[in-house]
């Protein structure tokens, strides 16, 4: 697909606003709680093998109610991550050099299964999360690029947009220059952590300004950042989204 065309005339619903992630569902009290805070989107992480948070609420009753209640949902999946990870706990979970694509089909399946399960329906994105990774060398990078596009070309198969979370150095910037080398089967959507207090969705120098638009960004520009509404806090990361967020049946 085109980085410039409006995921809005494929079927998607976009949300344009502030967002932010927990890593654990919160409860429905502290979700009704924050319809006080500035966000109106958050961000769920659906399952994936290197997920590390255990999610107790997140059911197809929690994704109604909380719908219900106004909050425009991002799925997040945490699957296989670089053989390079930054995190010790990413490391865990490396994609296979020799099975890439097989791994990143595979994984897309899985995610469309837990997109369904928990009543997300088709022309829905689900945002690949692939954390920090060493991108200087061919055995760290090259696995991510194509365990990426084989996972987009199956969701889109699907009917699902392929969306992708990673750092502005690590993966954004990968992906970007995989656009400008002319790859094809990439991400719809751009998700770049980049915490740099500003909220701004271009104004990103891993991005040009006139690809990945409209409707294709998010910045996640503060992270670990503690908040506290009507009595209820929250850990959370927080972001700029104008981007498709899920459709909830």
């Amino acid at each position: 697909m085109s980085t410039t065309l409006d995921p809005e005339l494929l079927g998607a619903h976009v949300f344009r606003g502030m967002g932010f992630e927990a890593c654990t569902a919160p409860s429905l009290a502290t979700m009704d709680a924050w319809r006080d805070s500035p966000y109106r989107a958050v961000g769920i992480y659906i399952g994936g093998r290197a997920r590390s948070c255990a999610q107790p609420r997140l059911t197809r009753s929690w994704v109604r109610e909380v719908t219900d209640m106004g909050w425009d949902l991002l799925p997040i999946w945490v699957g296989s991550q670089s053989p390079c990870a930054s995190g010790a706990h990413q490391r865990k979970f490396p994609i296979s050099a020799a099975h890439a694509d097989s791994q990143g089909a595979t994984e897309a399946q899985q995610a469309v299964r837990a997109a369904s399960a928990l009543g997300i329906l088709r022309n829905s994105p689900v945002y690949l999360d692939m954390e920090s990774y060493d991108t200087r060398t061919a055995r760290c990078a090259d696995p991510v690029l194509d365990f990426t596009q084989s996972w987009s070309r199956t969701m889109r198969a699907r009917g699902y947009f392929p969306g992708f979370y990673s750092s502005s150095e690590a993966g954004i910037r990968q992906i970007e220059t995989a656009r400008e080398d002319g790859y094809l089967d990439l991400p719809d959507v751009l998700w770049f952590a980049r915490w740099n207090e500003s909220s701004s969705l271009f104004d990103e120098p891993a991005l040009p300004e006139d690809v990945w638009e409209p409707h294709r960004r998010i910045h996640q520009y503060v992270g670990d950042t503690q908040e506290s509404y009507d009595g209820y806090s929250l850990s959370i990361d927080r972001d700029e989204v104008d981007a498709p967020v899920a459709i909830v049946g």
